[in-house]
């Protein structure tokens, strides 16, 4: 990527982070409710000390940081970095207040624009700011969930606005694709994520997928025929898991006066059965699928169907459990804790969301997270 396109790409990014927080209040960015949301003033900190970190310290030459204890504060999982808070223990961060963290974003940014004001010749640098511009739009996507979390369990169900929401969906119907050999994988020029590397092939016996994503009104017939007292739909593990957190329907999902409802980011809403079904964990979505006598499919058939199917509303679940591709390689250093360490107890999750960035989504894209996640929006697709 040239320069000139790079700093072009690092202002948009930067400013679409800070263009997510608009609606919200001060105190909106501080809360922590379960310890897989992260406050939305810690997104804002950690995605600025990525940039500092592993762009500024290493390459710009007498680069004063900006505090000293912003890389305890903002690290967020990687050992080569150094110590840090504890992840549940975020929202217990009153200080640094928001305004400071505001602060800290344009210091950095303003000393990233000045290296950008002349052609980057060491490609090193070239490739961990793609990766820094990346990884903040990655968490521009967990930074909606965390916020619709943050707002979506206050007593008042507050509106956020009209952003990021799902359309209406028709009935789907299955597609069919032969047997073979196919190959699965990034290839070509742009940026991918390590863990997509390895381009390699795989035999698929012959199945059919869903062009279209489960809905509300599909998933509510689920429920009402008893699909969550039904042991014989679930995994074991999902079973328990459901039986311990008592869960009943989706996440936001409430039963008002006799109908179910829905939190949204535009306030607590009547059911759409047209809009697909969302915030499914993976053991909801397996046991729907068996409901329906079908499966979820592998993540290589999803990628190899992809291209016959619209996608890009919710992040799906596969039935592919996150492990490495052939000839996957950790990179040295903190970088590569990025993904490797992550390959066990994680479900692979295909496509993209509405709370995707623009640009940040790809067939060969690989997410990835624990089958008990519901807070993400995540949505189903059969196979069979």
């Amino acid at each position: 990527m040239k320069t000139a396109d790079l700093h072009h790409q690092f202002q948009l990014t930067r400013k679409h982070t800070e263009e997510i927080c608009e609606p919200l209040e001060t105190e909106d960015y501080i809360p922590q409710p379960i310890a897989d949301v992260s406050p939305p003033k810690w997104h804002l900190g950690h995605t600025t000390w990525f940039f500092e970190q592993f762009i500024l310290v290493p390459f710009v030459k007498n680069y004063q940081i900006y505090h000293e204890d912003f890389a305890f504060l903002f690290n967020s999982y990687y050992n080569h970095a150094g110590k840090r808070v504890l992840r549940p223990n975020r929202g217990l961060m009153s200080r640094p207040p928001v305004r400071e963290v505001m602060n800290y974003r344009a210091y950095v940014s303003e000393a990233i624009e000045k290296m950008l004001q002349e052609p980057l010749e060491n490609q090193e640098i070239v490739d961990r700011l793609e990766l820094g511009i990346n990884h903040e739009q990655q968490h521009q996507e967990l930074l909606i969930y965390d916020l619709k979390y943050i707002l979506g369990y206050q007593p008042t169900f507050p509106v956020y606005g009209p952003a990021f929401q799902t359309k209406e969906t028709p009935k789907g119907k299955f597609l069919s694709l032969p047997e073979g050999l196919y190959e699965v994988g990034f290839e070509g020029t742009g940026f991918s994520y390590d863990n997509e590397h390895g381009r390699h092939k795989v035999y698929l016996e012959e199945f059919q997928i869903s062009d279209q994503p489960v809905t509300n009104g599909e998933y509510l017939e689920f429920i009402q025929s008893g699909g969550y007292d039904n042991f014989d739909y679930w995994l074991d593990e999902g079973l328990s898991f459901i039986r311990n957190e008592g869960i009943k329907a989706p996440l936001y999902w409430h039963w008002v006066e006799g109908e179910w409802q829905n939190y949204t980011l535009s306030g607590l809403q009547k059911i759409n059965p047209n809009l697909p079904v969302q915030h499914i964990s993976y053991y909801e979505a397996q046991a729907y699928a068996a409901w329906k006598g079908c499966r979820l499919p592998s993540e290589f058939e999803w990628e190899i169907a992809s291209g016959k199917f619209d996608w890009g509303q919710l992040w799906e679940w596969t039935g592919s459990a996150y492990l490495p591709y052939p000839r996957f390689k950790k990179a040295p250093g903190a970088l590569g804790e990025y993904n490797g360490k992550f390959m066990v107890n994680q479900q692979v999750l295909r496509g993209a969301s509405v709370a995707t960035a623009e640009g940040h989504s790809r067939p060969t894209y690989r997410n990835f997270f624990h089958p008990a996640a519901r807070w993400i929006f995540s949505g189903i697709r059969l196979a069979k």
